[in-house]
């Protein structure tokens, strides 16, 4: 496999343009996800979180992964407990820790995250891509390396 080394530039906001020639956009379980930058060491991307919409409960076993808040307030399970990252909160889930996180809110939230290294997701996204099914996320989302957590094995999720 070849090393993909980072670009330099700027990606503006609500873009997808992080050095390539076509914007990167993708559209999962009513999120839009716009990638900001790539490389075998991280994986950018910028969201934007209508209410209702979350990621379910998961794993990274070997990825580090922060969210840093632009606006909005997202619900939060880390590890085993409930809590709220605002505008401006950076969140740190490191590798094997569980986490999804959920906009309870009536507004839409919008959130930098950063996982590092990249491994692959970025095939990850592509494959997700206009799905609004978390049970087929879910499903897809095993190989690549994410874990999801049984149904039901987080209460208030």
């Amino acid at each position: 496999m070849s090393e993909r080394a980072l670009s330099k530039g700027i990606t503006p906001a609500g873009s997808g343009k992080a050095g390539q020639a076509q914007e990167v956009v993708w559209n999962i379980l009513g999120h839009t996800y716009w990638l900001k930058a790539e490389s075998d060491g991280c994986f950018i991307f910028e969201t934007l979180d209508p209410p209702g919409t979350f990621v379910p409960p998961h794993i990274h076993p070997t990825q580090d992964e922060f969210i840093y808040m632009l606006e909005g307030t997202f619900d939060l399970y880390l590890d085993g407990a409930w809590t709220q990252a605002k505008a401006g909160d950076l969140v740190r889930m490191p590798k094997g820790l569980p986490h999804a996180y959920y906009n309870r809110q009536d507004k839409p939230a919008r959130a930098l995250f950063s996982v590092s290294p990249a491994r692959r997701l970025r095939e990850l996204f592509d494959q997700l891509h206009n799905l609004t099914d978390p049970e087929e996320v879910v499903r897809r989302s095993i190989p690549p390396g994410s874990v999801p957590l049984p149904p039901g094995s987080v209460p208030g999720a």
